[in-house]
């Protein structure tokens, strides 16, 4: 038999695999025994933000003893929420998305909620999926991970009228976790300067970056700011857009070998063009980094295997800093006190050795 409690939410009694409930207890057995009230122990087992860990824990630890848990089923039909938060993603394969689900996903299913992904695809699926927007009334928050929105599509969610999370861009009215690009960038491009390097290349996301995407333009404007910042001219010819793929990585880096005198040093705005240029850089027959030092920007998990000198950026952090703000908003409480809307979170010069003092060029 079920038990509702004063917000709302429904406990059932666990089932065993014969149909048979196991425990006896009432929700109120739950609350005498953790010490606290109903409606405390309601807010404890669906995660929500208004309860202590230290409470959450005891509660937790007496309602598994007596054999309840929350029947999902039943509080979506008391409180009108489907605890399900949706997740679009542009690919859900890219080793960026993976890592931010991975936090978002600790702290969502910790607290109650489930995941629902859309994998955006090519231009067809992404413009079929906004048209229709597929999730609505599905989901009680939309976690949008690593997408450069239009403003069309910015219009669309906000049509929603539901919390709205961000991961590497910002939106009015979104809440919204990143790095700050520029000063990795500049941090980035300040190492290679110190090794010595003035000849520095870059390869960049290109130029066609869509207006809440600032990623691209952040990171390259950081690596202009340390070339100024240390009296070094910007020289076009030195710059090849590399799309943010390992493919376009090694394109640019053929197209910068091209030149008639090669740059001492190259930074790409994200670890995977690094590996394609580093793959271009050996099958020409010029040493890491003996010939040519070379950075990049997050810290994929294969930087290590490559020794690839990179920027950290804390990604599985990102994943979950985002879903507690959701979370956030949420709550019963958000409406009554203010709500943190934009996180941003540092960044770390990680050596290792792809990345060398400049030596003198022979004539």
């Amino acid at each position: 038999m079920s038990t509702a409690d004063s917000d709302g939410a429904v406990l059932m009694p666990r089932i065993d695999q014969t149909g048979a409930a196991v425990g006896d207890s009432s929700l109120t057995d739950v609350a005498v025994r953790a010490g606290v009230s109903t409606a405390t122990v309601s807010r404890a087992l669906r995660g929500l933000p208004s309860v202590t860990e230290e409470t959450r824990a005891r509660i937790k630890a007496v309602a598994d003893e007596l054999g309840y848990v929350v029947s999902p089923s039943a509080s979506r039909l008391a409180t009108g929420r489907t605890h399900t938060v949706g997740v679009i993603v542009p690919s859900i394969d890219r080793w960026f998305s993976g890592q931010v689900i991975k936090g978002v996903e600790q702290v969502l299913r910790a607290a109650g909620y489930d995941l629902l992904f859309y994998n955006l695809g090519d231009d067809e699926g992404r413009a079929r999926f906004f048209e229709a927007m597929p999730l609505r009334r599905r989901v009680d928050a939309v976690l949008v991970l690593s997408v450069p929105l239009q403003d069309p599509e910015v219009a669309k969610l906000r049509s929603l009228h539901l919390p709205i999370g961000l991961v590497g861009a910002s939106a009015d009215t979104f809440s919204s976790v990143r790095i700050d690009d520029l000063a990795g960038a500049a941090t980035a491009v300040r190492h290679l300067i110190g090794l010595g390097h003035r000849d520095i290349a870059l390869i960049s996301g290109g130029t066609d970056v869509p207006p809440h995407f600032t990623t691209p333009t952040d990171r390259r404007r950081g690596y202009l700011d340390a070339l100024a910042a240390s009296g070094i001219g910007y020289d076009p010819a030195l710059e090849a857009a590399g799309d943010f793929t390992i493919t376009g990585g090694e394109r640019a880096m053929s197209h910068l070998l091209g030149r008639p005198h090669h740059p001492t040093a190259v930074f790409a705005l994200c670890d995977e063009m690094a590996f394609g240029a580093m793959r271009v850089l050996r099958t020409s027959g010029l040493r890491i980094p003996r010939d040519i030092s070379v950075i990049g920007f997050d810290d994929h998990e294969m930087s290590d295997l490559l020794d690839l000198t990179t920027i950290r950026q804390p990604v599985v952090e990102q994943g979950a800093t985002i879903a507690r703000l959701l979370l956030d908003r949420l709550s019963a409480e958000a409406h009554t006190r203010p709500h943190q809307n934009e996180v941003s979170l540092p960044t770390q010069l990680v050596v290792r050795g792809s990345t060398a003092p400049r030596r003198a060029r022979r004539a």
